[in-house]
């Protein structure tokens, strides 16, 4: 099926390079990232994007520019699309984050991990697009970001479960919603 005009494509970056002694903000794309994400571009082409925006976290402008150049496509970072503000978390196995995150999405109106509640992170995204929208009147617009606020700001829009659908997106993955209201179209939780 080939879509058009009036589609909004989230993007959760690919896999990130990992390191513990680095904070996740400043994680690059990792070798295996690098080539899902051309992988991705494939499977985003469908849509006709005419623009890609990404956050200004490394492994989302990579993730963007890869995207951006195998289609042909203008690709630049915006502010606000980055992931939910977990400041000074140290880093934490997988069992203990899923945990950390669940948290999260279980209180979203107070600052349990980071510097911003669930919500403020929902709403800054959600805003950050909007203006985005604005500059790209066509609708043909892939935004490259993070799970935790896509799946945010995707879930309050729907009045599904947020935990859920950050556990579904894979790295990379992205969801389709229309950018009048928000509403799902697809989730696409994996690109391989």
């Amino acid at each position: 099926m080939v879509e058009g005009s009036h589609r909004l494509i989230l993007v959760k970056h690919a896999m990130p390079e990992i390191d513990p002694q680095l904070p996740a903000p400043r994680w690059p794309l990792s070798p295996a990232g690098r080539e899902a994400s051309v992988v991705l571009a494939k499977r985003l082409a469908r849509y006709r994007p005419t623009r890609v925006v990404t956050s200004v976290e490394p492994k989302a402008a990579e993730t963007g520019a890869i995207v951006a150049g195998a289609l042909g496509l203008p690709a630049s970072t915006a502010p606000g699309l980055h992931e939910h503000d977990q400041g000074d978390v140290p880093f934490m196995e997988t069992e203990d984050w899923n945990a950390a995150v669940a948290e999260v999405f279980a209180r979203p109106n107070e600052v349990v991990q980071g510097r911003e509640s669930a919500n403020d992170a929902g709403d800054r995204f959600s805003s950050a697009v909007a203006a985005l929208r604005v500059e790209s009147p066509d609708g043909r617009l892939v935004i490259v970001a993070h799970g935790r606020v896509i799946s945010l700001a995707v879930a309050r829009a729907n009045g599904i479960d947020g935990f859920g659908l950050w556990r579904r997106l894979g790295l990379p993955s992205f969801v389709v919603v229309d950018p009048s209201d928000w509403r799902l179209i697809e989730v696409v939780e994996g690109v391989e």
